[in-house]
């Protein structure tokens, strides 16, 4: 029986098939060859992601013996620490496929503030100090942000964005065209799309899968929407209109003005009963509030750096993107 897997790289993803003599030294020339790298580590098994160990594995031995199921699995291939090489980028796709056609404005508007210099709000009752984790500012922002929180930060955006899609095919009652704004297929095919971002529908979702209750302040307005509120343990987004990051407690020394400490360290799902950590979770918004760090969607005027038309509002920039193909906008003078 043939073995179909994928092999999720730092440049990309793409699907090797192997028969059912394939070697150890088959399938570490295949994540070689697809990823680019030499020196690397692999994961497996989502959601409980395991390491795999493949150097201290013989060559010539048979993959179907390690006794995994690796059918229909996906490989999660990072370059190993010290490790300085460069991965070649691969993909399945040809580059031009790899230009989105509606690319969602949202990441595109440029962001007020700067999150060089995070807030840090010191917590005597934690021994340690709530501190802003700056998400990589890309369209999976919102994934990003969950999964540093309930998973520790593994890469696993592909497969959160398919948890959306699986819930939305399940209930169809429930996400309907009318909850959705698009029919549902159409819905599942675009929240796919690695362009495509994140909203309250997908932290909905994703708080019921890992049964954890989602806080999403809004930074602008200091509004918290909680998502499966009544879990037992809870963590917390930060929104700032066009962007998620995550807070976080980091162990610190008296007085706990200061995170001193590698991300490592931080914990970053409370217990829900604890009102302190929401407390000083506003406060921390607060401060990035007054340095306004947010951006006014509905308000913010945006021109498009392709055509140079001005358009009011990311729902302005969004019918025009949908509309022309453009993806380009910047603030408008």
């Amino acid at each position: 029986m043939e073995m179909r897997i994928r092999i999720r790289g730092p440049a990309g993803q793409s699907s090797v098939t192997l028969d059912e003599a394939a070697t150890i030294d088959d399938l570490r020339r295949q994540i070689t060859d697809r990823t680019g790298l030499e020196s690397y580590d692999v994961k497996y098994g989502y959601p409980d992601i395991k390491p795999m160990l493949l150097d201290g594995l013989p060559l010539g031995q048979k993959i179907a013996d390690l006794g995994i199921t690796l059918h229909g699995e996906q490989l999660i291939v990072t370059q190993r620490e010290n490790s300085t090489q460069a991965p070649t980028r691969v993909s399945d796709e040809p580059p031009a496929a790899k230009q989105p056609l509606n690319l969602p404005v949202s990441d595109k508007i440029p962001n007020k503030g700067s999150p060089d210099d995070p807030p840090e709000v010191p917590s005597l009752e934690h021994s340690g100090t709530f501190v802003l984790r700056i998400m990589p500012d890309d369209n999976s922002c919102l994934f990003r942000a969950v999964s540093s929180a309930t998973m520790g930060g593994v890469d696993v955006m592909t497969e959160l964005r398919s948890v959306i899609a699986q819930t939305i095919q399940a209930n169809p009652d429930l996400y309907s065209e009318a909850v959705l704004e698009k029919k549902p297929d159409e819905y599942c095919r675009w929240i796919q799309n690695e362009d495509s971002w994140g909203g309250g529908i997908e932290l909905s979702i994703l708080s019921k899968h890992f049964d954890i209750e989602i806080c999403s302040i809004d930074v602008q307005t200091l509004r918290i929407d909680r998502f499966n509120e009544g879990a037992p343990l809870r963590c917390i987004v930060v929104y700032s209109g066009i962007h998620y990051d995550t807070i976080a407690l980091s162990p610190s020394s008296p007085p706990f003005t200061h995170a001193d400490v590698p991300p490592e360290f931080d914990t970053k799902v409370f217990d829900a009963a604890d009102p302190l950590v929401l407390e000083k979770s506003l406060e921390l918004c607060q401060i990035l509030q007054s340095r306004h760090y947010y951006t006014d969607t509905a308000g913010f005027r945006l021109r498009c750096n392709i055509c140079g038309g001005t358009f009011i509002g990311e729902k302005g920039a969004t019918q025009h993107a949908e509309q022309s193909g453009h993806v380009d906008f910047g603030e408008a003078s």
